[in-house]
């Protein structure tokens, strides 16, 4: 076979990068309305309870000297609201954050009551549909049945996957360009560079979301790990009354002693079984608080038993650590910013791929309508400015074709059941 000529080999690359090209630009502006979406809410998403603080006087707390002890938090809930069923108190997410208790009224209706963690006071209590609420469920999987809801959002992994590799093809040496300044002579250099600085910012980040994503689209197509081992007390037939203040009280103490490193962050005071369940953060790193428990007998406070993050299987551990990765939630406020930071860069990077696009296909357009090509409305062939951009947005946005109708389908049904997620 004979050797090709340089000549012929640089014909082929630009020929390969082409393709890359137009497949990143394909996936890009046809998908952009539904990945742009649930970027948007998933970077909201990571500060979902930050802004529940600033949306509900309730959960705002002044830091005090001590902390009141988790059965007291949780007998001052049960003296607010004693008909109540209260399933789980929460460890707050901050120093002035309420703990949050889990509760269900008498009619069925899920509450939060929040209680002061210095004072041991209740502050008052909130619907179960929050901003968290709200976020999550819209980011996960749009307000829709999970059984179709969740795989729908999580294949968007599979589009991240082609751009984040494609765009490795199209920007040539992309590791010189941390620091590469934007050239602002046109528009479309000027967004050109903005669009790859924020790509090149931004590659860890969306490998990282494709491949959590792509973990839940394998839980949600039957590959999940399951929860861990359940710990119970006793049998099913046992009373089931929640604990009292006294024996959690008690039973954090043991847990404390018999495991020093073992942090509680949820009390379940009346679990399966009539089993106290304490959960929390120990030697296991980037975990739920589920992986790692200490189980008592909600009766008496009798323990039973343990379980350690460090124990699981490769296919729990990875399961365990794929909500933790996906809304930075595992070490306080400063790694949630810089989550969203990064969130905030994967947004943008739909808005202005679409832009770009959109540029260029204005650019053709009156470049073609100058030579005398074509004939083209006078409202499409930009002189200024301002009419440039709008051309831009006209060109991108006919450039979606039918897939724009399809999204905004979808976000018409999601805007439908909302109202029917608030009500539970």
């Amino acid at each position: 076979m004979a050797q090709p000529t340089p000549a012929s080999t640089d014909q082929r690359k630009p020929r390969g990068r082409r393709l890359w090209f137009d497949l990143h630009s394909w996936v890009g502006l046809k998908l952009c309305l539904f990945l742009g979406f649930v970027c948007f809410t998933g970077t909201l998403a990571v500060l979902a309870h930050e802004i529940d603080w600033l949306l509900h006087p309730e959960i705002r707390v002044a830091p005090g000297p001590e902390r009141a002890s988790w059965g007291a938090m949780l007998a001052a809930a049960h003296s607010a609201h004693p008909d109540w069923e209260l399933s789980a108190i929460e460890a707050p997410e901050g120093s002035r954050f309420a703990a949050r208790v889990r509760a269900r009224t008498p009619e069925g209706r899920l509450r939060f009551v929040w209680v002061d963690p210095y004072r041991g006071h209740v502050t008052g209590d909130t619907h179960w549909f929050n901003a968290h609420r709200f976020l999550r469920n819209t980011h996960r999987h749009l307000m829709l049945p999970v059984l179709y809801g969740v795989p729908l959002v999580a294949a968007l992994s599979i589009p991240l996957v082609i751009t984040l590799v494609s765009s490795l093809y199209i920007y040539r040496h992309w590791w010189r360009g941390f620091f590469a300044r934007p050239r602002g002579d046109r528009p479309r250099r000027l967004w050109g560079d903005i669009h790859r600085l924020a790509g090149v910012w931004s590659l860890g980040f969306v490998a990282l979301m494709a491949l959590t994503g792509g973990w839940y689209l394998v839980e949600s197509l039957g590959g999940g790990a399951g929860p861990p081992a359940r710990l119970q007390a006793g049998s099913a037939q046992d009373d089931a009354s929640p604990a009292s203040a006294a024996v959690v009280d008690r039973a954090v103490a043991e847990a404390h002693a018999r495991w020093p490193a073992f942090v509680v962050r949820v009390v379940r005071p009346a679990g399966a079984g009539g089993t106290l369940l304490l959960e929390g953060e120990a030697e296991a790193v980037l975990v739920r608080p589920r992986a790692n428990a200490m189980a008592f007998a909600a009766a008496d406070g009798t323990w039973a038993g343990r379980r350690d993050g460090r124990h699981m299987s490769l296919h729990q551990r990875i399961s365990e650590m794929a909500d933790p990765l996906h809304f930075g939630n595992f070490a306080g406020l400063p790694v949630k910013l810089v989550w969203f930071v990064f969130g905030v860069l994967l947004t943008a990077l739909c808005v202005t791929g679409v832009y770009l696009y959109g540029l260029r296909a204005a650019e053709a357009l009156r470049s073609a309508t100058r030579r005398g090509r074509m004939a083209a409305p006078a409202s499409d062939v930009a002189t200024d400015g301002a009419t440039a951009t709008e051309g831009s947005w006209r060109c991108a946005w006919r450039g979606m074709g039918r897939w724009r109708w399809l999204w905004i389908a979808l976000l018409l049904v999601w805007l439908a059941l909302l109202p029917l997620e608030a009500l539970k």
